[in-house]
This record gives structure tokens, C-alpha cells and sequence, in this order.
């Protein structure tokens, strides 16, 4: 008898705070549908349960989606029979949890099909204070595997003493992007952006993302690249004052720095194709999307060097990385960025984000680890013979 096509369904405990509809959520979060769509389209059978105040049944693209209230450690709650019941209707090969914190959930989960593999996907978790390790560890401690964007960002959880000894560990971008190169004439006059170099920013004005340190490096870099000008995209913005004060009391951002704020998406992909480079200062991200949106337009980067964007740009081949909070590192940046073509080629940048991080690719890495940790715990199912070949993505 042929053993059946690997079912994965990709849980989400997560409630949306604002507890819009289904179709909503579809559109606000394209992380969820993406990583489900490529995983899809790799050969791999998909269902997605996510928790939302409404209940829900929707099919996209082949992969079934399902809305229901569930949480809050599942078997406590009398709302959860439906997902139980749903869960073994679904009979799943491996359970696919979105976050490292919903240690209690998991637990339950556990408990519902203990002969199940969990996968935990970290998605900018961090360890806990000291006083709450205990409930993480037990939490984590069931998980058969945990994928993070980097390697390296493995590494507090391990040393912390969260992770199990003998926990399968997993390097995977968190997502991809449906942003495609442009015609960059065509983008420069409907948005009107100039200058030469035109950089681009994407993200919040808070102390994470580092700001003041960008318009710093940007102001020595002004020196040398008369015709630069920054155009800064963001949503919340804790640092706008600052920020602003920092502008206005430096000759050489006054007139160059343009406040964008909060722009809609689509508008973003047609930044990235007008920009010459994509700038940022993060300290910390879990994998950074609008660093995937960027190089997806094929706009090369002069980022942080941090463990989610050195995976992402392959460790610099496509971009630039500069130490977090060094201004005369990204200055320098800028400026050799600015005098070497080969690296501001948007057709290298789009091969790289093709390979490495397209539909194709992230589906082909989810599959692999699918495989690989059924293969590791015993467990056997195939995947679609039609799909494409994929490589391994174990970190250990």
C-alpha cells in the first residue's frame, strides 16, 4: 500500500489583538500564507490552524486554511474541542508551531498527539528572565525540532539551557517576498524619489533599529557623496523626535533626509526599485523581511552585521555589512558601496534572492527539514515525486 503525501499543518497560537476577520488576516500577515504556500509548492500537503476569535474554514492556492478560538493550554479550555477535534481529522505528519513562546500550548499539544513531531519556529523570541525558564524549558523540551533564521541565534537558548540535548536544530528564512525587480526610470518618477545614491530605509524609529546611528553614518558619508539622499519609511516611532531634532541640527541631513512615515505596501516594492541602496541599523532581528523585500527588487544592502542578515545576504556577497552603532563603519560603507558598480548590480542581487530565498528555495529548505526530522524520529511519509530537489538545512 503507497504511504501518503507528508501533512504538515503550521499552528499559530497567536491572537490577533484587533480580531479582524479571516480574509484580513490573510492580507495583513503574508508571512502566514507565504511560508504555507511554499512549503505547498514544494510537494509537501499543508493546513494551517490559527487561533482568532471567528471560526472559519478557507482554501487558497491548495493549502486549507482554518480559523477557530483555541489556546490558552488546550485542554483547560472548553473552548478547544473543535481544534481537537479537528487536529485528528486532520491526522498531521508533523505539527509546525509559529513561536518559541507558547510553552504552555505546546504542552497541551503535546499531550494531544504525543506520537506527533513539533517543530517550534522562532520568530524574534528571545530567553526569558531567569524566574521563567522552568516553564520554557518544558516547553521547549518537547519539540523534536527548532528552526531559527541564523545558526548563531541558536545560541542563548542552548547556553541558557532551554533547548534539549539532542533537539534537532534548523537554519530557515522566516519567510520570502512576492516583490519583483522594476523598471527603475519608471519607479524614479512615480515617486518621485532622486539622488545619487538614493538610499532607502524600511523600519520603526525605535532603539533597535538605530536611527540616530544611520543619519549619523549618512552625514560623514554626505561629505564625500554630495548627491546622497535618505528616504525613511516606518510605522511606529518612539525616536521621532529625536530623530527629527538630529535632522534639523545638522547642515548636511537638513534638505537630504526625507520622512516618509508609514507607507503602504505596495508603494514599498516601488521605493525599492527606485533606491540605489537599501540601509539599516538593526541590533536584533529574527530575520529581518524588509531586507528579504529588498534584495527580492534586487536593491543591494549596506546592513548590520547581526546573525539574521549575515544568513540572509550569505554573509555579504550581496551586500554590505557594518558593525551595529558604528556611524564611521557605515560611512565607509556607503561610500565604497557607492564607488563599486559590481555591487550595486540589482540582476546579481535578484540570482542571489532566487536562490536563496524565493519561493522555490524557502519550500525546498521547509521540505528538507520536514524530511529530515520524520527521518530522525522514526517516522515515514513521502513527498510529492514532481516537486523539486532539495537541500539539506540542518545547523547541527
Amino acid at each position: 500500500m503507497p504511504r501518503q503525501l507528508l501533512h504538515v499543518v503550521q499552528i499559530s497560537f497567536f491572537h490577533d489583538p484587533e480580531g479582524r476577520s479571516p480574509a484580513q488576516l490573510l492580507n495583513a500577515w503574508p508571512t502566514l500564507v507565504d511560508v504555507a504556500e511554499a512549503s505547498s509548492q514544494s510537494g509537501v500537503r499543508v493546513s494551517v490552524v490559527q487561533a482568532s476569535a471567528h471560526s472559519e474554514h478557507l482554501v487558497r492556492n491548495g493549502v486549507h486554511y482554518h480559523f477557530l478560538p483555541f489556546g490558552n493550554a488546550l485542554p483547560a479550555n472548553r473552548d478547544n474541542g473543535a481544534f481537537v477535534e479537528l487536529l485528528r481529522s486532520l491526522a498531521p505528519d508533523i505539527l509546525h508551531v509559529h513561536g518559541l513562546g507558547f510553552h504552555r500550548d505546546v504542552l497541551a499539544l503535546h499531550s494531544l498527539a504525543p506520537a506527533i513531531p513539533i517543530l517550534l519556529q522562532d520568530h524574534a523570541d528571545r530567553p526569558p528572565r531567569f524566574w521563567r525558564r522552568s516553564s520554557w524549558r518544558r516547553g521547549l523540551s518537547v519539540a523534536a525540532g527548532i528552526s531559527f533564521c541564523a545558526p548563531e541565534q541558536a545560541r542563548p537558548f542552548v547556553d541558557a539551557k532551554l533547548v534539549r540535548p539532542g533537539t534537532n536544530l534548523y537554519a530557515i528564512p522566516e519567510s520570502t517576498s512576492r516583490f519583483t525587480p522594476g523598471d527603475r526610470q519608471e519607479a524614479r518618477r512615480a515617486t518621485q524619489i532622486a539622488g545619487d545614491p538614493a538610499l532607502l530605509w524600511v523600519g520603526h524609529l525605535n532603539a533597535n533599529k538605530d536611527p540616530l546611528t544611520v543619519l549619523e553614518g549618512a552625514s560623514a558619508a554626505a561629505r564625500a557623496l554630495p548627491g546622497l539622499q535618505l528616504y525613511c519609511c516606518f510605522g511606529t516611532a518612539p525616536l521621532l523626535r529625536e530623530v527629527q531634532d538630529r535632522i534639523a541640527a545638522d547642515s548636511a541631513l537638513r534638505g537630504r533626509v526625507h520622512l516618509l512615515g508609514r507607507v503602504p505596501h505596495e508603494r514599498i516594492e516601488r521605493l525599492m526599485r527606485a533606491a540605489d541602496i537599501f540601509v539599516q541599523g538593526s541590533h536584533r532581528e529574527s530575520t529581518g523581511y524588509s531586507l528579504i523585500e529588498a534584495l527580492a527588487c534586487g536593491l543591494p544592502p549596506v546592513v548590520t552585521d547581526i546573525p539574521s542578515f549575515r544568513s540572509i545576504t550569505g554573509r555579504g556577497p550581496v551586500g554590505r555589512l557594518w558593525p551595529c552603532g558604528d556611524p564611521r563603519a557605515l560611512c565607509d560603507a556607503l561610500r565604497w558601496a557607492a564607488a563599486h558598480a559590481d555591487f550595486r548590480s540589482r540582476a546579481a542581487v535578484r540570482a542571489h534572492f532566487d536562490r536563496e530565498l524565493s519561493f522555490a528555495s524557502l519550500g525546498s529548505k521547509l521540505a528538507s527539514m520536514y524530511e529530515d526530522l520524520l527521518e530522525r524520529t522514526g517516522r515515514q511519509c513521502r513527498l510529492d515525486a514532481s516537486a523539486p530537489d532539495r537541500a539539506a538545512v540542518r545547523t547541527s
